[in-house]
């Protein structure tokens, strides 16, 4: 165990220099291209005006500037898992045990179904960010409309099939006749926020792409106030218990959405130079870009699922351990996913600053971005490793105070650890092929990824010793970035193919 934090320095710098030599390979040169025409060979997106219809300031980001765009994502991120606490909080004080545990597992069903779905967010980042580089106000706003055109249709599809969708999910679960019933009730009404946490995705992913990552900050907070007002109001004053909740989480879903609406509409007048009228309908589904925009959410959902099921996989594989592995694995991943809310910060900023690069054909300014935003990620990887190493006990006793579990956590922490240093470069890449709309990458890598993780789990014999059903999870996570990492080349050369 004492050797862990030298094991791990040691890989994530032979890691970080294979990232960055790959980042840095093939740029002969660096400087601005004048051409007019952008190619977006990247992903399907092709701008074709002959002269930009509305200026373009994009600079070369520093360091500073990867901070401004990430600290807001990341304060999104810690924010965004506050709904559910208050709502078990809320229900908790004034409610019943039945209620709680309806609570929980309706909480459950909305994650894993609204996660599944994130790649509306993913899948309008790319287009938007590389519409603003290119100058294609007419384009950027096409983007927008698009994604809620298909989180609304998506959205309308939960609801149609919400009655065998609550039915499977609850014959999954082996719960009390009380808990099925309050859990019934509270999804029947939650369920009609579907529509609106599906457009806060597309909204989220354009304002992202457009760098405003203050106002997606904005928008999330203004969810939690809204929620948490209505939670107190619904159930503590008015005694309304798991309807109350369900009603207040819906009511503050569609108000934000409203809030989230007003924003982007804003931004999108504040762009419309261009001579096409606002809502140019036949621009929005021209038939090219409707297939490249289905095209990269298809191969992003694919990917979306593959990850469910390798992390299915190994909660399955940790529980076949015994209780006490499963429940000290499903801790130790509260603080790696604790750890994605930093990262995903940094991988946000680069995904809205490499499709602009791209768009505005600056070959400085994708490697720029691909530099600092790596390194910063790095850093921060390694620190939160750190702390997870170090004060690994402390933390795994605020979340447990079993022994059994704290004792089994404390073991597999190193493991945990090295998991969260090495997780970045597939953080990252991540960002970089999302800013590229290199999708088809992301899910053959995904795909890759899983069948690695199969075949470590098999070849390490995992299925005899909970370490090494570790380090099989570990080898998945290197796996997702280095599969990624051999298509990078690809990438630039398709993205400033015309560049030169």
């Amino acid at each position: 165990m004492a050797l862990m934090p030298r094991i791990v320095a040691r890989i994530h710098g032979a890691l970080m220099t294979v990232a960055m030599a790959a980042a840095l390979s093939g740029l002969a040169r660096e400087g601005v291209d004048p051409g007019s025409i952008c190619a977006g060979a990247a992903g399907g997106y092709s701008c074709t005006v002959t002269k930009r219809v509305y200026p373009i300031s994009l600079q070369v980001p520093g360091w500073r500037r990867i901070l401004a765009l990430a600290w807001p994502i990341v304060l999104a991120n810690c924010a965004a898992p506050l709904l559910g606490l208050v709502d078990t909080a809320v229900i908790g004080h004034a409610g019943m045990v039945h209620e709680l545990g309806a609570i929980a597992l309706g909480a459950l069903i909305f994650s894993f179904v609204f996660w599944a779905f994130g790649f509306l967010r993913m899948g309008t980042t790319g287009f938007a960010a590389r519409a603003v580089g290119c100058g294609d106000s007419a384009e950027a706003r096409a983007v927008a409309i698009r994604g809620l055109t298909l989180a609304a249709a998506l959205g309308l599809l939960l609801l149609l099939l919400q009655v065998p969708m609550l039915w499977l999910a609850l014959s999954v679960f082996e719960a009390s006749p009380a808990v099925e019933a309050a859990a019934h009730s509270y999804v029947s009404i939650r369920i009609w926020s579907a529509p609106a946490t599906l457009a806060a995705y597309v909204i989220s992913g354009w304002l992202i792409g457009v760098g405003r990552s203050a106002d997606v900050l904005r928008i999330q907070l203004l969810l939690n106030a809204l929620n948490m007002l209505l939670d107190v109001g619904f159930v503590a004053l008015l005694g309304w218990g798991v309807q109350g909740i369900a009603a207040g989480t819906l009511i503050a879903e569609w108000l934000a959405l409203a809030y989230a609406v007003a924003v982007v509409r804003k931004q999108l007048l504040a762009r419309h130079t261009d001579k096409d009228v606002f809502l140019a309908w036949t621009r929005v589904f021209e038939p090219s870009a409707l297939l490249a925009f289905f095209s990269a959410n298809r191969d992003l959902m694919i990917r979306t699922v593959l990850m469910l099921l390798a992390f299915a996989a190994f909660t399955n594989a940790g529980a076949r351990f015994g209780d006490s592995v499963l429940a000290a694995n499903h801790v130790l991943l509260q603080l790696i996913s604790f750890s994605a809310f930093f990262l995903d910060g940094f991988a946000f900023a680069a995904e809205g600053l490499i499709g602009k690069a791209i768009g505005a054909r600056r070959r400085d300014v994708f490697v720029a971005a691909v530099r600092h935003s790596s390194r910063l990620s790095a850093l921060t990887a390694m620190m939160i490793a750190a702390v997870v190493y170090l004060a690994g006990p402390q933390l795994v006793g605020v979340l447990t105070d079993l022994p059994a579990v704290r004792q089994q956590a404390v073991q597999m922490l190193p493991w945990a650890a090295l998991y969260i240093a090495l997780s970045f470069a597939a953080f990252q890449l991540d960002g970089i092929f999302v800013g590229a709309s290199h999708s088809a990458a992301m899910r053959d890598a995904s795909l890759l990824s899983v069948l690695g993780f199969a075949l470590c789990y098999l070849a390490f014999g995992a299925d005899r010793e909970p370490h090494l059903l570790w380090l099989a999870f570990v080898a998945y996570v290197v796996l997702r970035a280095l599969t990624l990492l051999l298509r990078y080349p690809g990438l630039y050369r398709a993205a400033f193919a015309r560049a030169s």
